[in-house]
């Protein structure tokens, strides 16, 4: 299915995609989504147990360099004793716990947003055009839209629910919001509550996932939008919808240049009612890397 193709929107060499839609003028707006200055972090915890994870990317691992045990080779340094440091090595697939899809992530026909061959992703150097480091950082208007809440579920969608354009649009109609050019809209499935409640120790991730399938995708693009963002591992429903493999980072990410926000911690502001405000995201500016860690904040 084709979206919103955005190839070209922005010049021929562009490699931040929906990002230009971030004027000055529309961050500015942007502030007055805030009305209760209650802050929240979106990020799950970075760690080897009790996080969602795939088995092929992996656990993180956090590995002690320094401690305690070694402070008498800070001497050398200039260190008195009794004084030192801790310090870590942290080892982790840049596509697990809360993380950011940057644009080289996903290719179709061989090429990624903007045209951009696959030929520019190498197993060494990484990506040599839309990498991670090309977002920088951005603050935006974020619209939170609980799936959960519409449907009259209990704590979750059942897994494999497909999420359309109109359950989209009758969130924000039962919210009393709308969504807006420029703005990062994030849907809540509940389906790290769903993860959290059956596999706190640390299981692999089923691949069954409640998500947005291919229409709501092409809502979104038409939209606008800057990123969307979800509670699972995908933002997409898997199974994909009408089996299409990746369809919805494929009509996003390469084709709208429409940026993906992944396993966010949704659930206290949904349940304190604060469904809309900013939202700023930093991604690690990894040079050619194809996604990174993140810890957004989202101000309501």
């Amino acid at each position: 299915m084709m979206s919103k193709n955005n190839w070209g929107r922005w010049g021929a060499d562009d490699e931040r995609g929906a990002l230009n839609h971030l004027t000055p003028e529309v961050i500015k707006a942007a502030a007055a989504a805030i009305t209760t200055g209650k802050v929240y972090s979106l990020g799950i915890p970075i760690q080897g147990q009790g996080v969602p994870l795939l088995d092929y990317r992996g656990t993180p691992m956090r590995l002690t360099l320094q401690d305690g045990t070694d402070d008498g080779m800070f001497a050398v340094y200039g260190a008195q004793d009794g004084t030192g440091a801790h310090e870590d090595v942290l080892v982790m697939a840049s596509h697990t716990t809360s993380h950011m899809d940057a644009l080289i992530h996903v290719y179709e026909d061989h090429k990624h947003y903007n045209g951009v061959p696959f030929s520019e992703m190498r197993a060494l150097g990484g990506a040599a055009k839309l990498g991670i480091e090309k977002v920088d950082s951005f603050a935006a208007r974020a619209v939170i839209l609980d799936i959960v809440k519409l449907k009259g579920a209990d704590k979750w969608l059942e897994p494999g629910t497909m999420i359309m354009a109109a359950d989209l649009q009758a969130a924000a109609d039962a919210q009393g919001t709308e969504v807006r050019a420029g703005d990062v809209v994030l849907i809540r499935t509940g389906h790290l509550d769903m993860w959290w409640a059956g596999n706190a120790a640390g299981e692999p991730e089923g691949f069954l996932q409640a998500g947005i399938g291919s229409d709501a995708a092409a809502w979104l693009a038409e939209k606008d939008v800057t990123a969307v963002g979800s509670d699972n591992a995908a933002v997409e429903v898997i199974p994909f919808d009408n089996n299409d493999f990746l369809i919805v980072h494929k009509m996003l990410l390469v084709q709208a240049g429409i940026y993906m926000l992944e396993h966010l911690d949704l659930r206290q502001p949904c349940e304190d009612g604060n469904y809309e405000g900013v939202i700023a995201v930093s991604p690690l500016k990894v040079t050619g890397a194809t996604g990174s860690p993140i810890n957004p904040v989202f101000i309501s």
